[in-house]
Order: structure tokens, then C-alpha cells, then sequence
């Protein structure tokens, strides 16, 4: 899955939500679940979400959302083999940025 967010050093949960493509409910509720996500917030409350807590809701979503993963098994995946999941997520985004890109030339050109 491709994600299209602007490089900033923080995002709000409805931008996040929104690039997601999912209710910002779910974006809180994983927060609770998942201990890899740490939104920072401000003096009201509201969660600004790193460039870090971004690439770990993809790990998240792409477990749950598109492997099909329950929430304890994408935990105890997450927990036992974050290293290798983490690398070949890395490297299967980007491959999908690179497919993206070239989707993109390739409509430009014609």
C-alpha cells in the first residue's frame, strides 16, 4: 500500500486516518493495542503522529488489513520477528513507491 503524506516532522491523526484510508477510531484504537505507537500530544490532547509511528501503522495495517492477521498475532509477530518484518515491509514499499513513480511517467508520457 501506498501512502501519500508530505515529509513533516509530525501529522495529525485526521491526515493520518485519511492517508489510511481508515477512521481515526481505528488509527486510537491501535494506538491502545500496539505499543510500537507513541504519538506525541500536545497541551490539549491532540496526537501528532512521527515519521516513525507512520512507518509502524504501515507494518500495522499491512498485517492486519492486508495479510489478514489478527491483532495478537500481528503483536506476536510484530514482537518476535520485528527485524525481518520490518525489512522485507521496507523493501516491499518501496518497490511500490518505485511502481508508483513509474505509473506516473508512464501517464505523463502519453
Amino acid at each position: 500500500m501506498h501512502i501519500d503524506l508530505p515529509e513533516k516532522r509530525y501529522y495529525g491523526i485526521g491526515e493520518v486516518a485519511k492517508a489510511f484510508n481508515v477512521n481515526t477510531s481505528l488509527i486510537r484504537f491501535w494506538e491502545k493495542e500496539f505499543d510500537v505507537l507513541k504519538p506525541k500530544k500536545n497541551a490539549k490532547g491532540n496526537r501528532k503522529f512521527t515519521p516513525e509511528d507512520i512507518k509502524n501503522l504501515k507494518l500495522i495495517f499491512h498485517l492486519v488489513k492486508e495479510r489478514g492477521f489478527t491483532l495478537e498475532g500481528a503483536k506476536i509477530h510484530l514482537k518476535e520477528g520485528k527485524k525481518e518484518t520490518l525489512n522485507n515491509f521496507e523493501i516491499v514499499s518501496k518497490l511500490e513507491d518505485v511502481k508508483s513513480q513509474l505509473i506516473k511517467i508512464k501517464e505523463h508520457l502519453k
